[in-house]
């Protein structure tokens, strides 16, 4: 049995964390595997966490006997090729796709007013996905009635997941991307950068309006719970927290692998503000003073411009400073083993995989405090050593610190190794989100039942405006914040996989199967 399997029985029902509030047991008393539409409106499984978070926890959903349909959208969700997990292919216009992302689309690519929708969102400034997404899938779930046990929706937030969709509805929100917003328009230079930037956050209006009328929000840490209740107004009782984990077959020691001297890696799924990279440049230069062979592998694409480029630049770090992409699973383990050690420099996060995945690697972590990574990475000294958020001077003493003496690398890296299989696996991810799914079915089936979910007016959501959409994101689930001429982040778009079929929404669509997971290609933004 595998270190991952041997967690599927285990602290079902209990708390789930430092400081998180875990899920009961459930009470249906009905323990019959369960049929589970999961749904995805950006799946790439290795840009950010959503595509992450839909790869892992599908396959280990169906190691506990559950059958797993993930229905998704472009660029489609790749999935372990397990029995029980399968993909359901709902087309969008795929407008930005590459290589020709903001694509007016042929005219016989019109199937319906969604695709107009769509179409007339983007052309207005907005991104049309997460609300069209949300209703091509409600379309398709009510045709397909009695199909499904639950329907989990992965953070789409759309005003099609309102109401009655056949089945109950829980939805994992991983943060409120207003924390995204307000980061941003922290960095933003001037009033016009500003103004785009809240131009392109109007889709959280959306946003908040679904997550206060959800019934049932799972999310992955206790920093997020805190943020979703205070920032979008949705009633503590009905925040869930679940944490997620990291592969920890895969992310694991082998002591064969010589650490190469000086490295540090990190993953930086965007050139945004959120992600801290600036601040882990600048403190590279001051560490080398000390260091000098001090460098580091940065997973995620380099950006041609923007803080990060202008930062390597000033700071004379062009042969420091490597950017990798397209990387295979195998070749990111082998990296990550290989440093001596890894950092997590972001102002905020959710949860925080990288840190997950380097501590269960047995790779010692210098990390910030930024909102639940304290929670993932441990106390300082113990686990990892902490560090404030966008302290550069900061960073640069504790990676000197840990370059300097060999056993408290070893000493923190056993360490984390231990936290991460203690609390942080995919197969306990799974199992609690199994409570959760239990309990939304009971709490569906019970006799005098009074909806969560005000009713509207028709069965059929109202259109909003254009605006109430949401953005291209950087493959995290995020909206890339739109570049200095207002248009969004170039360098955080999705791949192209495709040409949508345009007869996909005549009706539901066909599985297409499992696929094969591919190369790290998303490890870099998409």
């Amino acid at each position: 049995m595998t270190a991952e399997s041997t967690e599927a029985g285990t602290g079902a029902g209990s708390p789930t964390g430092d400081g998180a509030t875990g899920t009961g047991g459930h009470d249906s008393g009905d323990e019959r595997p369960l049929r589970i539409a999961l749904l995805s409106y950006k799946g790439n499984p290795f840009c950010g966490g959503q595509g992450v978070y839909v790869r892992h926890l599908s396959r280990e959903l169906a190691r506990l006997g559950h059958r797993v349909e993930v229905i998704g959208s472009q660029p489609y969700p790749v999935l372990d090729e397990t029995d029980g997990v399968r993909l359901t292919e709902l087309p969008s216009l795929d407008l930005y796709r590459q290589p020709d992302p903001f694509r007016t689309p042929r005219r016989e690519e019109f199937r319906d007013w969604i695709d107009g929708l769509e179409v007339a969102t983007m052309w207005t400034g907005g991104f049309p996905e997460p609300l069209t997404f949300s209703l091509r899938a409600r379309r398709h779930l009510l045709a397909r009635a009695g199909d499904f046990d639950v329907v989990h929706d992965n953070q789409t937030l759309g005003y099609g997941l309102l109401g009655e969709l056949g089945a109950p509805l829980v939805t994992t929100i991983h943060h409120p991307i207003t924390v995204d917003r307000r980061l941003d328009l922290a960095a933003a230079e001037d009033w016009r950068r500003r103004a785009s930037v809240r131009r392109w956050y109007g889709f959280t209006r959306m946003q908040k309006r679904v997550a206060r009328r959800l019934p049932s929000v799972l999310t992955v840490s206790g920093s997020s719970r805190q943020e979703i209740t205070d920032q979008l107004g949705v009633r503590p009782d009905r925040v869930h927290v679940v944490h997620i984990g990291a592969d920890t077959d895969l992310f694991a020691p082998d002591p064969a692998v010589p650490e190469v001297p000086g490295r540090i890696v990190t993953t930086s799924s965007a050139d945004v503000p959120l992600k801290g990279l600036v601040y882990l440049i600048e403190a590279l230069a001051k560490l080398r003073t000390e260091h000098p062979a001090a460098h580091l592998v940065v997973v995620g694409r380099r950006p041609e411009e923007g803080p990060v480029a202008t930062a390597v630049e000033r700071y004379g770090l062009e042969g420091a400073v490597e950017f990798v992409k397209g990387i295979s699973d195998a070749e990111l383990v082998e990296l990550i083993r290989g440093a001596q050690v890894a950092c997590v420099p972001s102002l905020y996060e959710g949860f925080s995989l990288p840190a997950a995945e380097a501590m269960a690697t047995g790779t010692p972590l210098v990390a910030t405090t930024g909102g639940a990574i304290p929670e993932v990475a441990g106390a300082d000294g113990e686990t990892c050593l902490a560090v404030p958020p966008g302290d550069a001077g900061a960073l640069a003493a504790a990676l000197g610190r840990l370059l300097a003496d060999d056993g408290l690398r070893a000493r923190l890296g056993a360490a984390g190794r231990e936290r991460v299989l203690a609390r942080f696996t995919w197969a306990r991810a799974a199992q609690g989100t199994v409570d959760l799914y239990r309990e939304a079915i009971a709490r569906r089936r019970a006799p005098g039942r009074t909806p969560l979910t005000p009713p509207t007016r028709s069965r059929s959501p109202r259109p909003p405006g254009p605006h109430d959409g949401s953005g291209p994101h950087d493959g995290s689930g995020r909206p890339a914040a739109p570049d200095r001429s207002g248009r969004p982040d170039q360098s955080a778009r999705s791949s192209p996989t495709g040409i949508p079929d345009s007869s996909g929404l005549s009706g539901p669509a066909e599985p297409s199967g499992s696929r094969r997971s591919p190369d790290r290609e998303s490890r870099t933004p998409c």
